[in-house]
């Protein structure tokens, strides 16, 4: 990869790794929110604790993505650089859940702006307009402020997020 001191928390797909929850519970030591994810993911919590994509400390599920090591493999960055982009695993990865549903986006403001231009406007982009508390891709109320929307991206997808969450807690 040509990897010129990459931020950890820009994924290779083009998600931004700081809207995660369990990047989120990592960072605070949110040992409570970890085991939730834990159960979710049905793995340990110590396999649960994730500081990016390109970090050393991922999840058991970022630890087996298979957008890394095809981008490794092929020597790039991310996704959209890449001359199949894009391909049949990212756009079904990409359909999969509410949270991806700005990668095309994404990738294309790496290609045109670059990954730290591009880190700082997630950065923005993910937190809560009112406290300015970074939260997650689902927060469509702050946690910290009670703020609506808990952030841009949570106020653009509200519906495909809510529509996501009412499923997930049925099951």
């Amino acid at each position: 990869m040509e990897n010129h001191a990459i931020p950890e928390k820009a994924a290779v797909c083009g998600l931004y790794c700081g809207a995660c929850g369990i990047f989120l519970a990592t960072q605070s030591n949110d040992t409570e929110k970890l085991a939730q994810y834990a159960v979710r993911l049905n793995q340990p919590v110590e396999e649960t604790r994730c500081l990016g994509c390109r970090s050393n400390t991922k999840t058991a599920w970022c630890r087996a993505c298979k957008m890394v090591s095809c981008a490794a493999g092929k020597g790039v960055d991310f996704c959209g650089s890449c001359n199949e982009y894009p391909c049949e695993a990212l756009k079904d990865f990409q359909a999969m859940m509410p949270h991806r549903a700005g990668l095309w986006e994404s990738q294309a403001r790496i290609a045109e702006a670059g990954p730290e231009v591009w880190m700082r406007e997630m950065e923005i982009h993910f937190a809560c307009p009112a406290c300015g508390k970074a939260n997650t891709s689902y927060d469509i109320k702050c946690p910290s402020c009670g703020n609506i929307p808990g952030n841009h991206f949570a106020g653009k997808h509200s519906a495909m997020i809510k529509e996501y969450l009412s499923k997930l807690s049925k099951s």
